[in-house]
């Protein structure tokens, strides 16, 4: 038989016969009763033990209201987190990404799940209810379905999709939808405060799984999406998110939804590192989503790429930067008609700054615009154009074909 390989950190305490123990304690009584009698004149120890008793009395009394006060309130904790899951749950939905499929031998295409992942049902309106999820949940999707708390699948629409930001709205049936989410408010968290996780790992057989813990940390990380990398707020958690709980909820104590949970460190020897898209992040994106059915940002009309990505030689016999110069944005080609063109820039030029911020790369710019400034509205770029800097305003469009 396998034994576990523990052992006792002390040896075992011998047994003593009932009768020795018996004796031994009578004789103590005895002994103890008699010295307490003849000393207790002497010593004043009557009065004192009174008092003493007493004292032991109302502490043990406050130890034990203390003892049931603590446990009162990491009960009620507990039951708030309960609570708040029972009132989320329901709205947390699966998303099934199905695509066209072409055999290889016969050339014949079929519809087929390409993969699953989470939403979370958020508004319902008219005859219509609107799930947010992850844009990577849904991307390349020929058709989008929904299964909802009680297992039923259903068509979804979807409203509008944002690959940089990795968010998604869709749209089902509101006769289906019973339950809707509420936001909460991500700014106000506090490291450590409990949440909990709510979504469909590894697929729908387990949906609407519960993992909780708490937040760990805010952080910025950069990320690759399909339309360029980025650099991306999130909340960081050891609630256990897997795939699948992408586009899940993320949820307070008071059942409000705080995250969209979207990924995790997949790394050998890494536990406990979850991330979700901060819902102060995810609510303008969800609202132009709605409205427009895409995200408009401000558009250059210009090609980039770091100056860390430029070879050495390159950097100073083509575009006058020192050889050790590795922060900067270069401008690789410029579309005809767009608002850099108009504004003067040119190939090979380095942006360095843009309203006096900074930049040292791609990923610095495209957040600074996309986060700082609006459609139609005039930015100073600082420049380097053969070593020479110069600034240049330039007024920002949209781009129409997004």
């Amino acid at each position: 038989m396998n034994m576990t390989p523990y052992e006792y950190t002390t040896p075992p305490v011998k047994k003593r016969g009932f009768f020795s123990v018996l004796s031994a304690s009578i004789i103590g009584a005895v002994i103890g009763s008699g010295v307490t009698l003849y000393a207790a004149p002497y010593l004043g120890v009557l009065p004192t033990g009174v008092k003493q008793t007493e004292t032991v009395s109302t502490e043990a009394k406050q130890e034990t209201t203390e003892n049931a006060l603590s446990l009162q309130q990491t009960a009620s904790t507990a039951n708030n987190m309960i609570d708040a899951i029972n009132q989320v749950s329901d709205a947390v939905v699966g998303v099934v990404n199905i695509q066209k499929q072409t055999d290889f031998f016969s050339g014949s295409s079929s519809e087929q799940e390409a993969g699953t992942g989470s939403g979370v049902i958020f508004k319902k309106e008219g005859n219509s209810a609107y799930i947010v999820t992850n844009n990577h949940v849904i991307e390349g999707a020929n058709k989008v379905e929904v299964s909802l708390s009680k297992g039923e699948r259903v068509a979804a629409t979807v409203v509008g999709a944002d690959p940089l930001t990795d968010l998604a709205v869709l749209k089902v049936d509101g006769k289906y939808v019973k339950k809707v989410a509420s936001f909460g408010d991500s700014s106000s968290l506090r490291i450590g405060e409990p949440v909990a996780a709510i979504g469909n790992p590894l697929g729908l057989d387990l949906s609407r799984t519960v993992t909780e813990g708490i937040v760990s940390g805010k952080r910025t990380i950069p990320v690759s999406t399909s339309a360029g990398e980025w650099e991306l707020n999130v909340i960081q958690t050891d609630a256990a998110i897997n795939p699948g709980n992408s586009g899940g909820a993320l949820i307070n104590s008071a059942g409000q939804v705080i995250g969209i949970n979207s990924l995790k460190i997949a790394q050998e020897g890494v536990e406990g590192l979850g991330f979700a898209i901060p819902i102060q992040d995810a609510k303008p994106i969800i609202e132009q989503l709605m409205q427009y059915g895409k995200i408009k940002r401000p558009y250059l009309g210009v090609g980039l790429r770091d100056v860390s990505e430029i070879p050495a030689d390159v950097r100073f016999e083509q575009l006058g930067l020192p050889e050790n110069e590795t922060n900067g944005v270069v401008v690789t080609a410029v579309e005809p008609s767009s608002p850099a063109a108009k504004a003067g820039l040119q190939a090979k030029d380095v942006i360095t700054a843009i309203n006096d911020t900074t930049v040292n790369n791609v990923s610095e710019l495209r957040k600074y615009l996309y986060t700082n400034t609006k459609v139609g509205e005039t930015v100073q770029l600082h420049i380097l154009r053969n070593g020479k800097s110069m600034t240049i305003s330039l007024q920002l469009s949209e781009r129409n074909d997004q």
